[in-house]
This record gives structure tokens, C-alpha cells and sequence, in this order.
């Protein structure tokens, strides 16, 4: 069984996508087991297998759709692992159609010298790319979540600090979580002991 998908990508991610000389292509198709046929005037991807065995076209897709998204071959690659999502915020929907407020919105969401973004990846073990108009998020479907709440307060107008400190509370409850999971707690006691920890 064979499978073909088409992804469009912005022009200059094309880059990206080839690498010097074919080698980030050669690396790509070697991780996600699909050949790259790449239109670098149009920014289009085709990705094609013969055999479907042991490759996830959805997934290789989303490797396509991560690189355009400004993210490095490399970190875009994570969404082959099971369990990894990737997330893509439209900051157009915060900033409207104000080039301004767009801008300042990004400004936010990266941070003075690029702290925000730095808090937001540490503290949820996500990668960020905030790349033209979007913000995009890869790890761990529930960790991407966190992330992509935190990208969504942030161009909402909420304060870094209260952001920060959302993030930094979930990061404790779930190390607990673990924590008690590792003694042998029940989920009904672990609940109860979380909330004591709390108070």
C-alpha cells in the first residue's frame, strides 16, 4: 500500500527542508522512511512511500509542517516519537489585523532576550518556534497543552509572572503525582495528598 501527501511550506523554509546540498533532505527521508520530492519555487513538499510498513504518513506530514513552522529538522523529527503533538497558534487571532499589535504579541510570547519562550520550553519540556504569524509547540501531548495555554494567556494580555506561575504550579503537582505514583498511592489518596502539599 502505498501512500502521497502534499505540504505547503513557507519559500524560505524551503532551506530547511533540502540542507546543504540534499543532506537535510537525505537525513529526512532516512528518519521518516518516505522519499522528498521539493518545489522550492512554490514551497511545496511531496511526500511518497510504496510501502506504508512502518511509516506514519500523518506523522511524517507533521515533521513537513513543523520545518515550515521554523523549527530545525532535527527538533521537528521529535514528532515521530509516540505520544509527541505538535501544536500551531495563529496570533492573528490576539492581534487582528494590526501589524503592530501582532508584533507586540510576539514580543511577549519571546520574551526581553528570549526568556519568556526559554521559561515556557523549561517548564513544560516543549519545544517553541515562534516563526512569522504563528507559534508552534512540539512535546508531549499533555505538556503541549500547558504550553500552548501559556502562548494563548501570554497574547491575551495576562501578566508574564501569573503565567510563570501557573506553569511552575502544574510542573510540582505533576512531579508529585509521579512521586506518589512510585509508592504505590491510589489516585483517590494521591488527590488528597496533592491538595494537603498545597495548602
Amino acid at each position: 500500500m502505498s501512500f502521497e501527501q502534499v505540504v505547503r511550506i513557507p519559500v524560505d523554509r524551503v532551506g530547511a527542508v533540502i540542507g546543504k546540498e540534499g543532506s537535510t533532505k537525505r537525513y529526512l527521508e532516512g528518519e521518516m522512511g518516505v522519499a522528498l520530492q521539493v518545489d522550492g519555487k512554490e514551497g511545496v513538499v511531496t511526500l511518497r512511500s510504496e510501502s506504508a510498513l512502518g511509516t506514519d504518513p500523518f506523522s511524517a506530514t507533521r515533521v513537513i509542517e513543523a520545518i515550515g513552522r521554523g523549527f530545525s529538522p532535527q527538533k521537528a523529527c521529535r514528532l515521530l516519537d509516540e505520544g509527541t503533538a505538535l501544536d500551531v497558534i495563529d496570533l492573528r487571532g490576539y492581534a487582528g489585523k494590526s501589524a503592530n499589535s501582532l508584533e507586540r504579541i510576539r514580543g511577549r510570547v519571546i520574551g526581553l532576550k528570549g526568556k519568556s519562550r526559554r521559561v515556557i520550553e523549561e517548564l513544560t519540556s516543549c519545544n517553541l518556534s515562534v516563526y512569522g504569524r504563528t507559534v508552534a509547540i512540539i512535546g508531549e501531548a499533555s505538556q503541549v497543552q500547558l504550553a500552548s495555554d501559556a502562548v494563548r494567556s501570554l497574547a491575551s494580555g495576562s501578566k508574564h509572572r501569573t503565567v510563570y506561575n501557573t506553569l511552575q504550579k502544574s510542573r510540582t503537582k505533576k512531579k508529585m503525582e509521579r512521586m506518589f505514583l512510585w509508592e504505590g498511592t491510589s489516585p483517590e489518596t494521591l488527590e488528597e495528598k496533592i491538595q494537603k502539599l498545597e495548602r
